[in-house]
């Protein structure tokens, strides 16, 4: 732990003498490790910041361990205290100093005000449960561009057991993608802002089988992974505007290793993670508010879209074949006009393409709020040709929907609302035919 005197001199030096920072260590946390480890810190921190400003966007720690470059961390949450957890990777039994320096040239702070409160060391031994998926997370090198412009970082790793063998897949949530998607496609058919992927993956068919490693690269494609390593944790460059990543780059690149967090997603969306932590929430809109993204009068196609507090998020599970799919919303009260409110917008590519369990994100009239939803239904389409495919015949798309988890709206503080709706059964849809109602229980 932290002493009180190193707290209150780290704190001084951070907000009385920026100038000096950006060519000395400015906190030395010693800690000691009993038997080799896995560390993953839990810094506490704050700055005189804000995501969703020009020219004020974040201040930047530089990390060591034993005056050994670790990994960068971006102080993206603003003036309140939060903790940010990171993966310190392997350390060996002794004595170990974490050092954390502001790195000035990365920051864009006015006053390079930046408080760091308390800093404790976690760790994890071999015969620890959380040891098998720790010791394997991987770690990211930034994509050229995005550290310096304040884009899409890394804000949340997550890991999941792999659902086919012996191993683990590693998610990461990036606050935005400069390419891929346009934003307004992103929020109808995935019902956030985020870009939330898949980067690696080892398995094995069995407990001595040989371990397989992947990761997925350009174009989504999953490749074997044979990169190098940092002890057991792959290294991975993020390599496209829509953050795919590679097992190769330039050596001298900022990285990240944020600490995983394990989660069972079990007939959820992936999303759920985002309602979990809904700081990720806040995070993402301010990003797109700062690049011009958000738009009260934002039209579908034009790449932008209203503020994201206005938008219900439907979370639903089914299986598509041959089919894309879309809901419409219902408001208003007892005695009040309904109206309904189509997920695509009239944009036939603003439809679920997806079976599993997927998300939807349509907006709503301001002042709207989740008690405003009175009601949802479906609707089915025949999917269009792919490539050098005829197109199929009218009604070929089928939809079996199974459930709607949640209809629900941000709060002013982006967190998400108390469901409005939920279902689960089995309703069978058909391309082309009339929109179905969900016999949804309320709340």
């Amino acid at each position: 732990m932290m002493s009180w005197m190193s707290r209150v001199l780290a704190a001084f030096v951070l907000t009385a003498f920026p100038e000096m920072l950006h060519a000395q260590i400015v906190i030395e946390h010693p800690f000691e490790v009993g038997e080799p480890s896995e560390a993953v810190a839990a810094i506490t921190a704050s700055c005189a910041c804000d995501w969703g400003v020009l020219g004020r966007e974040a201040a930047s720690l530089k990390l060591s361990i034993d005056g050994e470059y670790s990994q960068h961390l971006l102080l993206v949450r603003g003036d309140a205290p939060a903790e940010y957890r990171v993966l310190l990777g392997a350390v060996s039994a002794g004595e170990h100093t974490l050092g954390i320096e502001w790195d000035k040239a990365r920051s864009a702070t006015r006053t390079g005000e930046t408080r760091i409160g308390e800093i404790e060391v976690h760790l994890f031994r071999p015969n620890d449960p959380e040891y098998s998926w720790l010791s394997r997370a991987p770690i990211l090198h930034a994509r050229p561009g995005t550290v310096e412009k304040f884009s899409d970082v890394p804000l949340m790793m997550y890991v999941e057991a792999a659902r086919e063998a012996r191993g683990y897949d590693y998610t990461v949530i990036f606050s935005h993608e400069d390419g891929g998607t346009p934003t307004d496609r992103l929020m109808a058919t995935w019902g956030r802002t985020t870009d939330i992927e898949l980067v690696y993956r080892f398995s094995r068919a069995s407990e001595d089988s040989v371990l397989e490693e992947t990761y997925q690269g350009v174009d989504h494609e999953i490749r074997p992974f044979r990169g190098p390593r940092s002890g057991d944790h792959p290294l991975l460059w993020v390599s496209t505007t829509n953050n795919m990543v590679s097992d190769s780059g330039p050596e001298h690149v900022v990285r990240f290793a944020p600490a995983p967090v394990f989660v069972t997603l079990d007939r959820v969306s992936r999303e759920k993670v985002m309602d979990d932590n809904p700081w990720l929430y806040a995070v993402t809109s301010a990003e797109m508010s700062r690049e011009k993204r958000i738009d009260a009068r934002a039209k579908p196609g034009t790449g932008k879209i209203p503020d994201p507090r206005r938008f219900a998020v439907i979370e639903a599970c089914g299986e598509l074949e041959n089919a894309t799919l879309a809901f419409d919303l219902a408001t208003g009260r007892s005695g009040e006009e309904t109206r309904w409110y189509p997920s695509d917008r009239g944009d036939a590519r603003f439809r679920i393409a997806r079976s599993g369990c997927f998300r939807a994100a349509l907006p709503l009239p301001e002042a709207s709020t989740s008690g405003s939803i009175t009601g949802i239904r479906a609707r089915a389409y025949t999917r269009p040709p792919r490539e050098d495919e005829a197109p199929l015949p009218p009604g070929s798309g089928r939809v079996t929907l199974q459930s709607v988890n949640a209809v629900f709206m941000l709060d002013e503080a982006f967190n998400p609302s108390p469901s409005a709706l939920r279902w689960s059964g089995t309703l069978e849809l058909t391309g082309e035919r009339p929109a179905v109602p969900v016999p949804t229980d309320g709340r």
